[in-house]
């Protein structure tokens, strides 16, 4: 195939290797974001967004160690430990989510692992959500099997566990879980019929073979994540990572383009870090194929833009809300 022609064709590759990946990375600006939007076209409805609602339903006291997160009780952050939300509350904020345009409620909890204890008064969330109309995602850390079968007969839609980096990378960033922990969980997600939502974050000083291990590592499972997170590493006070060097913003939509390319039919999410994109950033990352956005003020407990800003911004963009999952392209 010429260097700029682009396939379009359905077939969902799990072989990408490294090379090809980077040689991607390393396509001229104009041409990879050609190849971006021509095969999100092909796959979604170019001018839609799915909006998300994330909730922190137990804060702080986290035993796992990432050098990124200020819920961790191995850092010396601003974010104390809190115990789980009651019911009640958590569907007073399910309900202003759906109020306020979302299509789907997440929770998140700051455990390294879900406990039998809490799994029933998570089940209870997620069928209160549920019975909201609303799709359903929990982030709880790792599960065991018997627990993401519950959690799918309790109607959860989707499950969210990050590998956050290259395998070869991860290592600076975490210790206390291994990145086979983080698979297993995910391959009893998805033997479970639970949609999985799976990315990564960037700019924790990785490179860019890093970020093209993480989208490979993704894009390789046995089946491709139905949702892929991409996160700017959001700096916080008492963490390792404060102080680390930015990411440059065009490889961060460079990033957004690959995740789109190889993983076509995935949702591409705009997650943590939106608060310190420009308008025109947040923009040019829809354009090369991002096309879903957690809604409301904070991000478990980083801020994110509010409501307002983003639905102006949509007006500008005439972007509309994505209900159904795949819309004929125009």
């Amino acid at each position: 195939m010429p260097e700029n022609e682009v396939n379009t064709d359905q077939i969902i590759r799990q072989d990408w290797k490294v090379e090809e990946v980077e040689a991607l990375f390393a396509l001229p600006f104009a041409d990879l974001m050609y190849r971006a939007q021509t095969v999100h076209r092909a796959n979604f409805d170019p001018n839609a967004v799915q909006i998300s609602t994330l909730l922190s339903i137990k804060t702080g006291g986290c035993a796992e160690d990432c050098g990124y997160c200020p819920q961790s009780a191995h850092h010396e952050s601003a974010v104390k430990a809190e115990p789980i939300m009651p019911l009640d509350k958590v569907l007073e904020s399910a309900a202003e989510a759906k109020d306020s345009g979302a299509s789907r409620f997440c929770m998140g909890a700051a455990w390294r692992n879900l406990k039998d204890r809490d799994l029933e008064r998570v089940v209870d969330m997620v069928s209160g959500v549920k019975d909201m109309g609303l799709e359903t995602c929990v982030t709880l850390g790792m599960l065991e099997e018997h627990q993401a079968k519950r959690l799918k007969e309790a109607g959860l839609d989707y499950y969210n566990h990050n590998l956050d980096t290259s395998p070869e990378y991860y290592g600076n960033i975490i210790s206390t879980r291994t990145y086979q922990d983080r698979l297993d969980t995910l391959s009893y997600v998805r033997d479970a019929d639970i949609n999985v939502c799976s990315g990564g974050i960037v700019g924790m000083g990785e490179e860019r073979k890093d970020r093209a291990g993480l989208l490979i590592s993704l894009a390789n499972m046995p089946s491709q994540p139905e949702s892929v997170p991409i996160n700017l590493l959001v700096q916080v006070e008492g963490t390792p990572l404060n102080g680390i060097e930015n990411l440059d913003a065009f490889e961060f939509v460079r990033t957004i383009a690959v995740t789109r390319i190889i993983m076509p039919n995935s949702f591409v999410r705009l997650s943590a870090g939106r608060e310190f994109m420009s308008d025109e950033l947040q923009s040019m990352s829809f354009l090369a194929g991002a096309n879903s956005i957690f809604y409301g003020d904070k991000l478990l407990t980083t801020d994110n833009p509010d409501t307002n800003h983003d639905q102006e911004l949509f007006e500008r963009l005439d972007i509309k809300p994505l209900v159904e999952k795949h819309s004929s392209a125009a």
